[in-house]
């Protein structure tokens, strides 16, 4: 059986989540101890066993310790099955989380996966809808990857209520992405519920000001939503050569600065010629490190949950990651 320290480096839900996702794909008994032992409420929470649930139903499982607050569990893995699913974390927890735990082992599933989830789309500490949709999905179907999700309604934090359909389909094997790609240009989405429409508009132009400065413009839409709590937020990303940034309103934060702020993590991105967003490379690198050829990227910067997630790797997988810091990062990811 491997064993996990929770508390490693980050010390969060990721350790968790992952252990379960590669436990479930190497077929490799894990016991996961000190759960979240650095975060303010250790141990379990609701997001973090409904990702625990999904992925043993998946896989058909044998779990002890899931239970609200432990800081323990034990995972013994079967086959991947897929299958069709309906799940309610319950809370504003994150549905983008969860479905991170799922989609890696639902690829190598012996049939579809069908999964409907109700909770949290646009919360903080975690991808908000847009950025996972049009920034995560679209790098995996760069790799190879067949999977559609559909947003049915916005959740935000702290009511939650938000529901979302994923469809993944078995992939035979990931392909490299080539990150020689241009940029053709630059789009955007700001959600709101249950707020004056003109935040949006202040979003929007304070984003376009910014950009223009830099010699750079957007085609951003403002969707006007339905939720069981208000809420605001804001994802752009590039098209072709794909990169995101995004940023969620909160109380006292200046709709001006929403709309500076991502426009200048996403100038940042690109002008520094990264290959992928500081954002994405933790959400990568369980996929390139599957591949069966070596993967090299660079990236603006190394993040504990990307370093977490390559000691994690190196648990259950014969992949080994070089390192080396010039003016960007740049990783190299092969088998061994």
């Amino acid at each position: 059986m491997i064993e996990i320290d929770g508390s490693y480096k980050e010390g969060g839900g990721q350790i968790l989540r992952m252990s379960v996702a590669l436990s479930s794909l190497t077929k490799k008994p894990v016991r996961v101890f000190n759960i979240r032992a650095k975060r303010p409420n250790p141990g379990l929470r609701k997001q973090h066993m409904t990702a625990i649930e999904i992925v043993s139903k998946l896989c058909g499982a044998r779990v002890k310790g899931v239970s609200l607050g432990s800081k323990e569990i034990e995972f013994y893995p079967g086959e991947i099955k897929g299958g069709d699913y309906f799940f309610d974390i319950g809370t504003a927890g994150s549905i983008t989380l969860v479905l991170q735990a799922c989609i890696l082992p639902s690829l190598f599933a012996e049939k579809e996966t069908r999964l409907k989830i109700k909770g949290g789309t646009d919360v903080k500490w975690s991808p908000p809808w847009d950025y996972f949709q049009n920034v995560f999905l679209s790098l995996l179907k760069k790799m190879g990857c067949d999977v559609e999700a559909y947003l049915n309604l916005r959740g935000y934090y702290p009511v939650g209520g938000g529901e979302v359909e994923a469809i993944i389909k078995p992939c035979k094997k990931l392909k490299p992405i080539k990150f020689d790609e241009e940029i053709e240009g630059i789009e955007g989405i700001i959600n709101i519920a249950n707020l004056p429409y003109n935040i949006a508009e202040r979003i929007k132009k304070s984003a376009e000001v910014e950009l223009k400065k830099h010699g750079f413009s957007a085609d951003i839409m403002i969707e006007e939503t339905e939720a069981e709590c208000s809420g605001v937020g804001f994802v752009m990303w590039t098209k072709e050569k794909i990169i995101g940034a995004d940023c969620l309103g909160e109380r006292g934060k200046k709709s001006e600065d929403i709309g500076r702020e991502v426009s200048q993590k996403l100038i940042e991105e690109i002008k520094s010629g990264t290959d992928v967003d500081e954002r994405a490379v933790d959400q990568l690198l369980p996929y390139f490190a599957l591949m069966d050829e070596e993967i090299s990227f660079k990236c603006i910067k190394l993040s504990k949950h990307a370093e977490t997630e390559m000691w994690l790797m190196k648990k259950f997988l014969n992949v080994d990651f070089e390192i080396k810091k010039n003016e960007l990062y740049e990783i190299k990811v092969k088998r061994i």
